[in-house]
């Protein structure tokens, strides 16, 4: 019997739960992180279910899976992986976290009792045996109408369903029953088809909170990178290139690698836009008519900022230790040396939100998708960095 088939049999009980491996010792202070699925249709179950596989990761933090049960369960079955959680509906899940204290980033310690006893005793293991400490479940939105075995494709109900996931795992975010978001991949031509009128997580992440001081910084290797503009097409950007629009992730850029990394006083290089950085006003203005007065007023709010250098030449510099961060012009300015250097390990981090989120930096991958072949490098490094800047919110380290 297909895991997918068991599950859906013994879900009809109310939740169910998997034995994990023990650990039998009192856990504190735990953070509770909110993963969504992504695309029903691409590798994003896949990548969950492989990541937290790792158990050094469930022994860090609690997770509430934001996608249905159906297709986690399915991608557990192709990868060969027993199932590790607790599954009911979202408003079981959101009764369970009501019931498990208030996020630790709040302030306020979480005690180490486990999920299990918040179940008033009707937890079950359907592997048998005693149930154990359970750190993941998931919030099981079972009426999406999509396919558990991914259809490899765009489709209005797949990008209507990954949108669900993102908005009430913000919700949840914002009523503080999590401590930070990990997006899965969406499919921004699926999104489009479901009418959000949204590029990317980003652009609705800042919509949803009401900012518009919001921006990509990817860390991928020894690079940190953020982007001046996310998802402008280029012949778009010189219509509204401006002095703040570079001075923004420059200055959400150093208050990350100051608060977040830890770096007292980073030194961050600005790219220029145009070949050469302009060479002088020989290959466009753009560097001495915006970027050098974005600099210019960084450095009068006591921020080390030197630029704008030419791209070509900065990576190098920024990988051989000259420069903390980078803040590049444009996507793929920023994209290439970061998946050059760390194609499977790079993480995309929202900056300028109340919330912490982190993101893989790959897309749905329609043609490897159901065929057990994705890499879940990329969310255990996202899942990884979010517990991580959970302990520095909070001023106490994790192991």
């Amino acid at each position: 019997m297909l895991l997918v088939d068991r599950f859906a049999t013994l879900r009809r009980g109310g939740y169910t739960s998997c034995v994990m491996n023990g650990d039998t010792q009192p856990r504190q202070k735990l953070p509770t992180i909110g993963i969504t699925m992504g695309d029903p249709a691409g590798i994003g179950a896949e990548c969950i279910v492989k990541a937290l596989a790792d158990h050094s990761l469930r022994e860090r933090a609690r997770f509430v899976l934001y996608g249905t049960a159906e297709h986690l369960t399915y991608a557990a079955d192709l990868a060969e992986t027993r199932p590790y959680w607790l599954q009911g509906s979202l408003d079981d899940a959101r009764r369970v976290l009501s019931a498990d204290s208030h996020p630790v980033a709040g302030g306020v310690p979480r005690t180490a009792s486990g999920w299990n006893g918040l179940n008033d005793g009707t937890l079950t293991s359907p592997l048998g045996g005693a149930t154990e400490e359970i750190s993941v479940l998931i919030a099981d939105f079972d009426d999406c109408n999509v396919d558990a075995r991914p259809l490899r494709r765009p489709s209005v109900e797949a990008g209507r369903a990954s949108i669900r996931f993102i908005d009430e795992a913000v919700t949840d975010c914002q009523k503080g029953l999590l401590d930070a978001i990990v997006t899965g991949p969406i499919h921004k031509t699926a999104w489009k088809m479901a009418g959000v009128p949204y590029p990317g997580h980003t652009e609705l992440l800042g919509a949803r909170f009401h900012t518009r001081r919001i921006t990509m910084m990817f860390v991928g290797g020894p690079l940190r990178v953020a982007l001046a503009s996310i998802h402008e097409p280029l012949f778009e950007l010189r219509h509204h290139f401006t002095i703040g629009l570079v001075f923004q992730p420059i200055d959400l850029l150093h208050a990350a690698l100051r608060d977040w990394f830890g770096i007292a006083r980073p030194r961050i290089a600005v790219a220029g836009l145009n070949p050469h950085a302009g060479e002088n006003g020989l290959f466009g203005d753009e560097e001495s008519r915006v970027i050098e007065p974005a600099i210019e007023m960084a450095r009068a709010h006591d921020i080390d900022a030197q630029g704008p250098l030419p791209a070509d030449t900065l990576f190098h510099r920024a990988v051989h230790g000259e420069f903390d961060g980078v803040v590049a012009m444009y996507h793929d300015q920023a994209l290439i040396p970061v998946k050059l250097l760390a194609f499977h390990e790079a993480v995309n981090l929202t900056l300028g939100l109340p919330i912490i989120r982190t993101s893989v930096d790959h897309g749905t991958a329609f043609d490897i998708a159901g065929k057990n072949q994705a890499d879940p490098g990329s969310m255990k490094s996202a899942i990884r960095l979010a517990i991580e800047l959970c302990s520095k919110r909070r001023g106490v380290s994790l192991p």
